[in-house]
């Protein structure tokens, strides 16, 4: 068997998720030579939304305003929460420097930088968030002006539904009609796919067709709400030209994933990564990872067999959690298959969910995960971090849980934030 040269790199994340994309961007931006390994599923399930923290306690479904009080709360009430070991100015330099990587790289976001947006979903209620794609931006403003606004979607489109949405949000925007239309070029007798419409309009012909069809829709409408479709690569020209020749605002409503918004922040972040020189090792995963306790860590990556070796002195696993595989379940118990770290999680199974599915309090397996030292290494089984130079970034961490709590991309991207901060003050000792 011919032997595989090995990709040799200061830091390797493992790992292709947003905490893992984060990660990578910040080693880069540090000036560390940087490899992320990983399969892109994760990302394509995400919503374009970046959350910092809206909800708190959990149980009371409280909703804050403030996102950095709400955290500030947080960290009293639950000192072991990961926001609890990473300074709040850190936590912004975070979302604020992916937010602007993300729109040198096609994908601009707006919001407020101290307060929580309201955003209109796919089933017609408002999520709290704290960074939003641009294309979104104008539902928000139509929304405060209770603006006449058109929401359209299109025959043949599953999961998407103006009427729903209309009838769910129209008690607080009485404002809202709606349309459902053909997309051009796609016949009527065919199901139609948010990815494939997206694509089309990135050619300005099918932009100029869509608009041709809204056109006798609006009726006044000051405003023209559409499912995230906007394009890949560059959705805010689509959006103004939709504009430009509508004569009203356009604005997105998030999809259910999988969808349009995952795979714009995934060909974003590759887009930008490449330029910064990190070298991504995509659909594949790690299934074997040696480490040296007085060196570094050598990985065996491929789809099912081996088909990179990577060689790293510093490894960041981002692994997510289930979804990811970077948590296995079992009859019995929860762990971390990797490098088999000890795994914080209820002493017995029967503990893991309440009897109540839709319980306030939330489950105790989702707080479950890799408990973390101040740098962010994992610890081993007698509470000591497992490696000096092994870290752990995003929701894989112990003590949160971040759907219920709307904290996942700034948990995500502030933890992978401190993680590549205390992998470069470990590189530099030796």
């Amino acid at each position: 068997m011919t032997a595989i040269p090995p990709i040799r790199c200061e830091l390797c994340v493992i790992g292709s998720g947003i905490a893992g994309m984060g990660a990578a961007l910040f080693a880069a931006r540090q000036g560390l030579a940087t490899a992320v390994v990983g399969r892109t599923g994760e990302i394509i399930f995400t919503t374009g939304l970046l959350d910092l923290m809206a909800v708190h306690p959990v149980e009371k479904g409280v909703i804050w305003d403030d996102p950095w009080a709400c955290i500030a709360q947080l960290v009293q009430d639950q000192p072991q929460h990961p926001y609890a070991r990473i300074r709040p100015e850190k936590i912004r330099a975070a979302l604020d420097g992916t937010a602007g990587f993300l729109g040198e790289n096609g994908l601009a976001y707006s919001g407020q930088a101290d307060r929580n947006t309201m955003v209109l979903t796919s089933i017609g209620t408002f999520k709290p968030t704290y960074r939003i794609p641009a294309t979104m931006a104008a539902g928000i403003e139509a929304y405060r002006r209770r603006a006449a606004c058109l929401l359209v979607d299109f025959k043949g489109l599953k999961g998407f539904s103006a009427a729903q949405i209309a009838a769910t949000a129209g008690p607080s925007w009485p404002g809202l009609r709606t349309a459902r239309i053909e997309f051009p070029d796609v016949p009527t007798a065919n199901e139609v796919f948010t990815e494939r419409m997206a694509r089309a309009l990135e050619a300005s012909a099918h932009r100029e067709k869509l608009a041709a069809a809204i056109r006798p829709h609006l009726q006044g409408a000051e405003a023209v709400g559409l499912p995230a479709i906007l394009g890949i690569a560059r959705p805010t020209d689509v959006m103004q030209d939709l504009q430009r020749w509508l004569k009203v605002k356009v604005f997105e409503i998030p999809t259910i994933p999988p969808g349009v918004t995952g795979l714009r922040l995934k060909e974003a972040f590759e887009r930008g990564l490449r330029k910064l020189g990190v070298r991504l090792c995509l659909e594949n995963k790690v299934f074997q990872a040696e480490a040296n306790p007085a060196g570094g860590f050598r990985l065996h990556a491929g789809r099912s067999d081996l088909e990179e070796v990577i060689e790293a002195r510093a490894v960041i696993l981002a692994t997510v959690r289930f979804m990811g595989g970077g948590l296995k379940a079992d009859r019995s118990a929860v762990s971390e298959p990797l490098f088999n770290l000890p795994v914080y999680q209820p002493e017995g199974r029967d503990l893991w969910h309440r009897e109540d599915f839709f319980d306030p309090r939330g489950h105790a397996v989702n707080r479950a995960g890799l408990s973390v030292d101040e740098d962010f290494r994992p610890l081993d089984a007698s509470g000591q971090p497992a490696h000096p130079r092994l870290f752990a970034a995003g929701s894989i961490l112990a003590h949160q849980d971040w759907m219920r709590m709307k904290c996942g991309s700034g948990l995500a991207l502030s933890t992978a934030w401190a993680a590549v901060e205390s992998a470069k003050t470990e590189l530099k000792k030796t």
